[in-house]
């Protein structure tokens, strides 16, 4: 009977245990609305990729994402500004993949960002 005890307890513990290690599939996403970036992004590649876009338009994170009181609200889509910058990042993507990196004589690494439109500024100059 003890022995019995002993198999059904280390058979639970081993089934515990490995429902630990699993992934929850009940635990939400980490960041809410993210519809160009992928979904599992890690914080230090979503905080990279911000901060290229301040130093790329000169502006702080409140130039895209809206307030709700005193805190910026990630996951709001109120500002335009954001939407914008949905379209201007599956854009410069697309412009990547066509041009730059599916091609054979791609040169030294070139590709499209940001900065390569706007150079520090919100607003890109007008082509004269």
């Amino acid at each position: 009977m003890k022995k019995q005890f002993v198999i059904i307890l280390s058979m639970f513990l081993i089934v515990a245990s490995s429902a630990a290690i699993l992934p929850n599939k009940s635990i939400p996403p980490k960041y809410k609305n993210l519809k160009v970036l992928p979904k599992n992004i890690s914080e230090a590649k979503l905080d990279s990729i911000m901060d290229q876009y301040n130093i790329s338009l000169g502006v702080k994170c409140d130039f895209c994402h809206a307030k709700k009181g005193e805190e910026l609200a990630f996951e709001l889509d109120t500002k335009s500004e954001k939407l914008i910058t949905r379209k201007m990042m599956l854009m410069t993507y697309d412009i990547n993949v066509k041009y730059f990196y599916e091609k054979p004589n791609r040169i030294n690494g070139q590709r499209v960002t940001c900065n390569t439109c706007h150079n520090g500024k919100a607003v890109p100059a007008e082509i004269e």
